[in-house]
């Protein structure tokens, strides 16, 4: 199965073009605006590199949110217009359960914590455990709230945990603090290939 993966929800913009789990072609660029100039000439040249062309592809893979109002457009936008011209599914997954996703396959945790800053003391958070299972469901909540929510998560699954996102820095105190271990991935902006492999 060949799926293209995209993400222009947060931070950077990502392609890649995944076959039964193996990349077969992949861009990331960091950048904070102009996915929308971006994206199209990211895939053309993509599906140049790869030798494939569009009709071989089995699906088209783009992160849902949360993000930034402008970005998340731009990549629903994109999925949805080759959706319809190749007649081919779009898959629809959060950057947060990417992120986590990408921090599992780093450091080999048993679960991960994505989390993401929404400003004025708030992050968007989602967890995720190595068996694919999704622990929690993207939410919006207040950073003093993040230890007692993840708390008997860390109960049940360990207290190492791999953390992922633009607010990983900001919670690993409080987790610490909590009795956690958490491990920084370094992991800050979604990847496409892991867009891809999770749809």
């Amino acid at each position: 199965m060949i799926i293209l993966g995209l993400d222009t929800a947060l931070g950077a913009c990502s392609v890649a073009l995944v076959a039964d789990g193996v990349t077969l072609a992949h861009e990331h660029r960091i950048m904070t605006r102009g996915h929308a100039e971006a994206l199209a000439p990211m895939v053309q040249a993509l599906m140049r590199k790869s030798g494939l062309d569009f009709a071989a592809l089995d699906g088209i893979a783009v992160t849902t949110g949360p993000g930034t109002f402008t970005g998340q457009r731009v990549g629903l936008a994109f999925a949805r217009g080759l959706r319809v011209a190749l007649n081919k599914p779009a898959i629809g997954v959060t950057t947060l359960e990417v992120m986590a996703e990408e921090a599992l396959t780093k450091l080999q945790t048993s679960w991960a914590i994505a989390a993401a800053d929404a400003k004025r003391g708030e992050i968007y958070l989602g967890a995720r455990s190595a068996k694919g299972e999704t622990l929690i469901a993207p939410e919006l909540i207040g950073l003093d709230a993040i230890a007692a929510r993840v708390a008997a998560l860390a109960k049940t699954h360990g207290g190492g945990v791999a953390l992922a996102g633009t607010a990983a820095e900001a919670i690993a105190l409080l987790l610490t603090q909590a009795g956690m271990q958490p491990v920084d991935s370094l992991v800050r902006q979604p990847d496409a290939i892991f867009v891809a492999k999770l749809a």
